[in-house]
């Protein structure tokens, strides 16, 4: 098969089933729908590559304020940047060939602890922090949001990381055999 025929194939699948799980689980919370996310992420830069797994980080929180998920359009392009230092750090550190399990367990918490990081500082430390009075004064953020923001960008995103990265080290290597990768 064609290799752009087969990216666009795998990506395609991938974000299809992401956004059906982000659909289904939306009522079961944070912490079910996040981890599936994260999950997806992590089989999208493991098998699929850099390129389907930043595809992915960047257009599935898009996709999450669309069906009412995110909680808020400022924190999309938060959301992004958290996704893409996931992706970007699993698929650079993790062993690609799947045969070094310390590579990928190291890989796996460091990319998890570094998204969470990430979304800790922009969200709770900048938007809510910093920039918080005059995202008030605006309109842009409304007060219930700003309280409410901290706690879904705190410690539930490193939970569901783990989590999501756990999945997709105990799935992938049977994904990489069943494609041949």
């Amino acid at each position: 098969m064609n290799k752009k025929i087969r990216w666009i194939t795998e990506t395609a699948i991938l974000l299809a089933l992401l956004v059906s799980l982000q659909y289904i689980t939306k009522p079961m919370g944070q912490l079910v729908t996040g981890s599936c996310v994260n999950a997806i992420l992590a089989i999208a830069a493991l098998v699929g590559g850099l390129s389907s797994g930043l595809t992915i980080a960047l257009v599935s929180p898009v996709l999450a304020f669309l069906l009412g998920i995110a909680p808020q359009i400022l924190t999309v392009p938060a959301i992004m940047a958290g996704n893409s230092v996931y992706v970007v750090l699993l698929h650079l550190l993790a062993d690609q060939n799947g045969k070094n399990l310390g590579k990928q367990i190291a890989a796996w918490l460091l990319a998890s602890v570094a998204k969470f990081a990430a979304l800790y500082f922009i969200v709770v430390k900048l938007i809510c922090g910093v920039l918080s009075e005059s995202l008030l004064a605006s309109g842009t953020l409304r007060a219930p949001m700003l309280k409410a923001l901290p706690a879904t960008f705190s410690w539930p995103q490193l939970i569901t990381a783990l989590i999501g990265g756990a999945i997709a080290l105990a799935i992938v290597p049977a994904l990489r055999k069943a494609l041949r990768k």
